[in-house]
């Protein structure tokens, strides 16, 4: 239904770039699954992943989520679909979800990482290629 990338400049992800996404909606009873779309490459140096994603539909109520997502198994291999240096993450966002009100709905996408004991967040997030958003019929 909707497949989108966008890329990540230098593969730096700034903590304040927001990606965002907009779709339409016209089918307010079909079910959905969203899904976050990330790609990486071997200069992303932790095992997981944390995200701040929101939901902005057509009448401005927002809904705003802190996601975690494991990008490598215990033995530190990254996750994800590739033969080459970058894989692909398809990361379960939503499930079974119906877009109520017709209309343009905006997808927002941030990174929330930060070291060990340390307030402040990463000022960048190396290794993140491509953030993207994908949207299937659910079954």
């Amino acid at each position: 239904v909707y497949n989108q990338f966008k890329s990540v400049e230098n593969n730096q992800w700034h903590k304040d770039s927001i990606v965002n996404f907009v779709f339409s909606s016209t089918d307010t009873l079909q079910k959905n699954n969203i899904f976050i779309t990330l790609r990486n490459n071997k200069d992303y140096e932790f095992s997981n992943l944390f995200l701040i994603v929101g939901i902005q539909f057509p009448n401005n109520y927002k809904i705003v989520d802190t996601l975690e997502y494991e990008m490598t198994t215990p033995e530190g291999r990254f996750l994800g679909s590739g033969i080459s240096d970058i894989k692909e993450n398809k990361l379960e966002y939503k499930t079974n979800v119906t877009f109520s009100i017709k209309g343009d709905y905006l997808i927002s996408i941030q990174q929330a990482m930060r070291k060990t004991r340390d307030i402040e967040g990463l000022s960048y997030l190396e290794g993140i290629t491509d953030v993207g958003v994908q949207i299937e019929k659910a079954k």
